[in-house]
């Protein structure tokens, strides 16, 4: 059965495209088969698997418009077992010409339902909550809310828990969530004091797994590849290494 996971806030800048990249290379390493799906006009991530858009580039919006299948679209990466559904210029207008589409809010779900071959889908979101977000919510089993033990990233928790529960009441009524902190030093007294916060506040809603500051992860982001595949010592891989065992277990949860 493919798990599908979004990995989503509302707040940029706090690792959601590396932690589609760091987990989606950990979930291969540890025999996985791994569909990354970019849904951000940005195309981070697939900036950081080294793909370039360019004329034949599909994305999303154009499988929808073009009723093309998922297969016609997909990337085959340098690493194997990881695949990607890049964005493109084109995915820019979905915000504006899906929600006109009926079912507008399950048109990611039924794409992803017609390819059985993957185990994790990871669905890299904008940072921001509108018609990519609300499909990649309704599609997902997971959603995965990395989040800075910063006032700021906290507090941005309080539309994305808004936008969950809307999902759940049109749509998707199983999607789960669990915050992942990211980019924590563990010297700052603040980011502890919000860590501890967060933990008592999402009580069972925080995942065990931290991913502290480790310059690592943005060399490999320009690399092209996967953390534990420029640096399998490092502390950024092992974390993420610990994220995904983390979730295969609540996976057979």
């Amino acid at each position: 059965m493919t798990r599908v996971i979004a990995i989503a806030n509302e707040k940029g800048g706090v690792a959601k495209t590396t932690t589609a990249l760091s987990l989606g290379g950990a979930l291969v390493a540890l025999g996985y088969r791994v569909l990354l799906v970019d849904l951000d006009p940005q195309a981070n991530l697939s900036l950081a698997m080294g793909c370039e858009s360019h004329a034949g580039t599909k994305s999303f919006i154009n499988l929808v418009m073009e009723n093309l299948n998922l297969e016609r679209a997909l990337v085959k990466t340098e690493i194997q077992g990881l695949y990607l559904l890049p964005a493109n210029k084109e995915i820019r207008f979905a915000e504006r010409v899906l929600p006109i589409r009926p079912e507008y809010r399950t048109l990611l779900r039924n794409i992803i339902a017609q390819e059985k071959s993957y185990d994790f889908v990871l669905i890299d979101c904008p940072p921001f909550i509108g018609t990519l977000t609300t499909n990649a919510l309704t599609a997902a089993n997971l959603l995965i809310i990395p989040t800075q033990a910063e006032y700021f990233s906290v507090y941005a928790l309080r539309n994305m828990m808004s936008l969950i529960r809307e999902v759940r009441s049109k749509g998707n009524p199983a999607l789960r969530y669990r915050l992942l902190v990211t980019l924590f030093d563990k010297r700052n007294r603040i980011h502890r004091t919000l860590y501890s916060h967060l933990r008592q506040t999402f009580i069972g809603g925080v995942l065990d797994s931290i991913i502290e500051v480790d310059t690592k992860l943005r060399e490999s982001v320009i690399a092209g590849v996967p953390i534990n595949h420029l640096a399998g010592k490092s502390r950024a891989a092992m974390q993420y290494d610990f994220l995904a065992q983390e979730i295969i277990q609540y996976v057979k949860e």
